[in-house]
């Protein structure tokens, strides 16, 4: 498979070691509107075409799929071109800015009929995959309750870095420069976390945001420091389970952890992902009973990259696609909405 990348970012070095790790696949070009960080990115990759516009990329035409890689406002002009084009896409998310971008993304790939996938990391998490199944075989019975996590602490580590001094974290905190705070930063992840590994829909959100005061004046040089820093929703799922979610950019001693426990009425399961690795235990059987846990073993899974790749050569499409990502961006909107106007609000979303 020839694989072109789109746009040479921080994430585009990831999508450069990963697609590069697969046998069978080619990296024929990359495209970035800077000369210079396209040229760089494309050297350090022994990358042989490098592009300065995806028109000019389209023009050549000569690669099998796309990684698009671009900022998050960019992913809808360009990977519309590239459907058009007949192009099969892998997305980073948010596959969108809103629900009727998405939206109209996931309508044109499924005319088209080309692969689109959403690369929701998280997907790659074997314990996640195999918390699913578990719920789907029945093994917990009837899912009742739902928490899930996403717990960050980059405001007050400096693990990553200053945020204090540094572009990279102090965007994310300005909703002039195009944050939705945590919440547009990884609510898909943990809303596709919950939803996911519950194999539920969701049907309705209730949302509080919330930002916190971080600088005099909250703000530091051009940045307003007014994106949402923490976030707390209820969801009503399609069979009645009741969900809690929260994420965070305070939560100290948390440098980047997924916590998700489904209780059922015959069992439960609890994921935990972060920096040391994934757990999977369960609370099933006689333990029931006494509250005994077990730790299992989750084994291992494709990654998103190599079943992207696998549904282009196979013309099958596989999860995630733009239609479920846009099930997710639903939500997230009326997230916003219901923050707003302190009110539940009905999202039936396909988000399972």
């Amino acid at each position: 498979m020839r694989l072109l990348i789109l746009g040479t970012g921080w994430m585009a070095q990831e999508h450069a070691r990963r697609f590069g790790a697969i046998e069978g696949v080619e990296i024929v070009g990359a495209v970035d509107v800077d000369a210079a960080r396209v040229g760089e990115y494309a050297d350090a990759y022994k990358i042989p075409k490098r592009f300065t516009s995806l028109e000019a990329a389209l023009d050549w035409g000569d690669f099998d799929a796309v990684a698009n890689v671009t900022p998050d406002r960019i992913h809808h002009p360009t990977t519309m071109a590239l459907v058009a084009a007949g192009k099969p896409v892998l997305c980073e998310k948010p596959l969108a800015e809103n629900f009727r971008k998405a939206n109209e993304m996931a309508d044109a790939a499924e005319a088209a009929g080309i692969v689109n996938m959403v690369n929701l990391t998280y997907r790659n998490v074997a314990a996640l995959q195999k918390a699913r199944r578990m719920v789907q075989a029945g093994e917990i019975g009837t899912v009742r309750h739902v928490e899930a996590s996403y717990l960050q602490s980059w405001l007050v580590s400096k693990f990553w870095g200053d945020w204090r001094t540094d572009p990279k974290w102090l965007w994310r905190l300005s909703r002039g420069h195009g944050s939705n705070g945590v919440l547009g930063d990884v609510g898909i992840h943990i809303l596709d976390f919950a939803s996911y590994g519950a194999a539920l829909d969701i049907d309705h959100v209730f949302c509080r945001l919330r930002a916190f005061d971080k600088a005099p004046g909250n703000r530091i040089g051009e940045y307003d420091l007014d994106a949402n820093d923490s976030f707390a929703m209820t969801l009503d799922f399609a069979n009645g389970a009741f969900g809690v979610v929260h994420a965070s950019r305070w939560a100290t001693g948390h440098i980047n952890e997924l916590r998700l426990r489904i209780h059922g009425d015959k069992g439960g399961i609890e994921v935990v992902h972060n920096l040391d690795g994934s757990m999977l235990k369960a609370c099933v059987g006689d333990n029931v009973e006494n509250a005994k846990w077990e730790e299992l073993d989750a084994g291992t899974v494709p990654t998103n990259y190599q079943r992207f790749v696998e549904a282009v050569k196979s013309g099958a499409q596989t999860e995630p696609t733009f239609r479920h990502a846009a099930g997710l961006q639903k939500v997230l909107d009326l997230a916003v909405v219901s923050d707003e106007k302190r009110a539940e609000l009905r999202a039936i979303a396909d988000t399972q």
